[in-house]
């Protein structure tokens, strides 16, 4: 079934335009509130959001579509995405809503949806969503419009949950930590539970003002977090984005961990104390080759998806792991949340820290990538992977890197942008096959 408005992880664009407007965030409410009307109980509708301006806009017009079909509205206020899913699932609502455009810039949002498992939605349930909008609504009768009503401990909730993942005979006492919440969603609840743990925390990117989210800052731009843990002298840097669904990780001498890494790290840790399922981990496509080959050496697999972390938890859920995710951060731990959640993710790389009792930089790298490289090119308005040069370039490229290396070109589903991803053991050959496929791609 084809989808006109959903992406990768829900709807996103830039505020004021289509499809981000109010009066279609309205009319998202009442197609989502309708289709998950389903049973005779009086139906429940969780809200959160990140910390960008057009939240309060996008929240409101929500929550009168969705009471105009008769759903109740709880409001949770600026949450990480995976509180959203945790209070759908345990606040038993029929659906979840996170209005966050993620790691984008502050003129974007989003709304990513939830089924009230807690999991974000199929594809199947989005088509019928979608179908829904080209319809008239179903507004209910005037007594039966629905109430909405905010909680005042959604926070306290998440934060309890996201501690109780970290191994109850640890501490992390005396470990000098950095957080980077990117002036986003977690801005409070990540150095709180932190701190909680007993660690000592600098947090940074915790002043938002509704429009500095991801500006400079958290896992987009991690360079004021590796500036900060030099300064500091810190164990460990963490870097969340907006919606603190991703982690990414900064050692104590500055270098940058990706996703790869701490999927590997996590995945041998669990592995060695017989906790890991499904014989490996799942992973994109964007994922690097040496993730793959350390994977193997060590016995394991990797299970490969295409792009999008929930595509990522459809193969987790399927083929029975417990350990997947994306280069770019997110990291699903199927034990203990419902999507990619950077917290949980980064008490479990602090657990393996302190089980280690060595630096981060002798116990996050635990392979060498081979040489990667992704670019972007922003299209308006055209279908560029569908034109013969741009095929050409890419039969060319892939010719080039046969046997040697890989090649993903993609067009992203979250911005207007074909991303152009090499990798191999030839770093010259790669970077040279990128630049001629962009270049192909911005010809037309």
């Amino acid at each position: 079934m084809t989808r006109k408005f959903f992406g990768t992880d829900g709807i996103r664009g830039r505020t004021n335009q289509m499809p981000m407007t109010a009066e279609m965030a309205l009319k998202i409410g009442q197609a989502a509130g309708a289709h998950f009307q389903r049973g005779d109980h009086r139906h429940r509708v969780v809200i959160g959001k990140d910390t960008r301006l057009s939240g309060y806009m996008m929240e409101t017009a929500m929550i009168a579509g969705f009471t105009s079909v008769g759903m109740d509205v709880v409001m949770v206020g600026p949450v990480p995405t995976p509180a959203v899913a945790l209070l759908t699932h345990s606040m038993r609502a029929d659906l979840g809503v996170m209005i966050s455009a993620s790691h984008n810039k502050y003129v974007d949002n989003g709304i990513k949806l939830f089924g009230p498992d807690g999991f974000k939605l199929s594809d199947e349930d989005e088509a019928a969503i979608e179908a829904l909008l080209d319809q008239p609504p179903r507004l209910v009768p005037a007594e039966e419009i629905g109430r909405s009503k905010k909680i005042e401990d959604a926070r306290g909730r998440y934060i309890h949950a996201a501690k109780q993942t970290f191994p109850a005979d640890l501490r992390l006492d005396g470990l000098k930590v950095v957080i980077d919440c990117a002036n986003g969603a977690a801005y409070q609840v990540a150095p709180s539970a932190l701190w909680e743990l007993g660690a000592e925390v600098t947090a940074i990117g915790v002043a938002p003002n509704g429009t500095n989210i991801n500006e400079g800052c958290g896992s987009t731009d991690t360079e004021a977090l590796r500036r900060k843990v030099l300064e500091v002298g810190a164990d460990i840097g963490l870097a969340l984005d907006g919606d603190a669904d991703r982690l990414l990780v900064v050692d104590e001498t500055g270098s940058l961990v990706d996703g790869d890494q701490l999927m590997a790290l996590i995945a041998i840790s669990w592995h060695r104390r017989n906790r890991l399922r499904g014989g490996g981990l799942v992973a994109t496509v964007m994922s690097n080759l040496g993730l793959e080959r350390f994977l193997h050496g060590q016995g394991l697999q990797l299970e490969r998806t295409q792009v999008g972390d929930r595509y990522v938890l459809e193969a987790m859920r399927t083929k029975g792991y417990n350990v997947g995710g994306e280069q770019s951060g997110h990291i699903i731990l199927s034990d203990y949340a419902r999507t990619g959640d950077g917290l949980v993710a980064a008490l479990q790389v602090l657990a393996c820290l302190i089980e280690t009792e060595r630096r981060a930089s002798e116990t996050l790298t635990l392979f060498e990538p081979l040489p990667q490289l992704l670019k972007n090119v922003r299209f308006e308005g055209t279908a560029p992977l569908a034109q013969p040069d741009v095929q050409a370039a890419i039969a060319e490229g892939e010719a080039r890197l046969a046997g040697r290396g890989r090649l993903v070109i993609r067009k992203s589903g979250t911005e207007p942008l074909i991303r152009v991803m090499a990798e191999g053991e030839d770093e010259g050959l790669v970077a040279d096959v990128v630049e001629t496929i962009c270049e192909a791609v911005r010809a037309v």
